[in-house]
């Protein structure tokens, strides 16, 4: 997940745009009230901040960003439309990890979000198993009996939830508010059309998904 944190509609539509059509889920804030909302309910991967914003821009944002242990290794691209050196430098120095200058095009920026992100991620590889089922959180790899799984970023998302927590069992509102964010406005039954497309795409290994009647779904290793 990406937070974009920009004023102008237009620009932020056409990040977001971007940035989903890269493969990226992105959300979008009008200013800073906007964005510490949403980190208290999630904690994206990366924040592309504006400078230039209502309220507290984007440099005072930044140093609340950073001087906070659950916010502070979150990477941070920063961009503004001023013509000058100074916002660039104290930016970097506060601790941002890349800078655009605006115009900025969408291809440029993309590019430059895989590369703060390779920067960035964790060097360790973390592997989940259950049973036959494996997946590889560092490269996003999913693969049953040693043949990989195609999964859509939702799938993948909600197979990782159930194998971090063998046997806890997930309403289906919990679902919906840890996978599809709590503004998601959908009803529960998107839950249930995923899990049953995820049980099959994981063919022998479906089955340790769980039905948990009157309450939602788990995961069990044999």
């Amino acid at each position: 997940m990406i937070f974009c944190v920009e004023d102008d509609s237009a620009i932020r539509d056409l990040m977001i745009y971007a940035l989903n059509s890269a493969g990226f889920e992105a959300k979008g804030f009008v200013e800073g009230t906007e964005l510490f909302k949403a980190l208290q309910i999630r904690t994206p991967n990366l924040i592309m901040l504006d400078i230039m914003l209502p309220g507290e821009d984007g440099i005072e944002i930044l140093k609340k960003l950073r001087s906070n242990t659950a916010t502070a290794d979150i990477p941070v691209i920063m961009a503004t439309a001023k013509g000058t050196e100074y916002d660039k430098v104290i930016g970097l120095d506060l601790g941002a990890d890349d800078y655009l200058a605006k115009p900025f095009g969408m291809m440029e920026m993309v590019s430059r979000v895989k590369a703060v992100l390779r920067r960035t991620e964790p060097k360790t590889v973390g592997i989940l198993r259950v049973g036959a089922l494996e997946l590889n959180t560092s490269e996003h790899i999913v693969t049953v009996e040693n043949k990989r799984v195609e999964l859509t970023l939702k799938e993948y998302d909600m197979l990782k939830k159930f194998m971090e927590n063998i046997g806890r069992a997930f309403t289906r509102e919990q679902l919906l508010q840890s996978i599809w964010d709590t503004d998601y406005m959908g009803e529960t039954r998107t839950v249930d059309v995923h899990i049953g497309t995820l049980r099959t795409k994981l063919g022998s290994c479906g089955d340790y998904i769980k039905t948990v009647r009157g309450v939602g779904y788990r995961m069990e290793a044999r």
